[in-house]
């Protein structure tokens, strides 16, 4: 399930985000400070272009997905999971499964259900995070660019990844 995110929830976005292995496959590796995190979950506030939600399972808080650049239709969107709390509980893989699923579903859905109603939704992937993008396919992501971008010194590939509206999705 996804929900809003609250004032409550920045603190474990920060941890999450930090961790090793979501910073691995992030466009920005480095750890977030508190006060970087703090101006962004401020500039959360009131803003209509992007949009921050809590991914439940079995009503505990495991990970976080982001909508951002909306406008008009059109959103890019990203997502990271609690790694050490669902390792822990034997939940990671069902998680990394569902909150892709969950995001689309509220991307797409409709307003009147809590949807963003969108028609077109795009997102960055590594090249190397050959999991992501394999589940990407899944559930009906194409491929459509690639650009080469410097990481921490490091010229990395990274794939535009894209999904249109789809018959069933509203």
């Amino acid at each position: 399930m996804l929900r809003a995110a609250t004032d409550d929830d920045k603190d474990l976005a920060l941890k999450w985000r930090n961790h090793p292995v979501v910073r691995a496959v992030s466009l920005q590796q480095q750890p977030i400070s508190e006060d970087e995190h703090t101006q962004y979950w401020d500039s959360l506030k009131n803003n209509r272009h992007r949009k921050v939600y809590i991914y439940e399972l079995a009503d505990t808080p495991a990970g976080v997905v982001t909508f951002f650049d909306i406008d008009d239709g059109y959103a890019m969107w990203g997502y990271y999971l609690d790694n050490d709390g669902l390792e822990a509980r034997g939940q990671l893989l069902p998680a990394w499964i569902k909150i892709q699923r969950e995001a689309v579903k509220l991307a797409f859905g409709p307003t009147d259900q809590g949807g963003l109603a969108l028609e077109v939704l795009e997102g960055e992937v590594l090249e190397a995070n050959e999991a992501v993008r394999s589940m990407n396919k899944r559930n009906g992501f194409e491929e459509v660019g690639v650009e080469d971008v410097e990481i921490d010194g490091l010229v990395t590939v990274v794939h535009r990844i894209r999904r249109t509206v789809q018959p069933g999705d509203r």
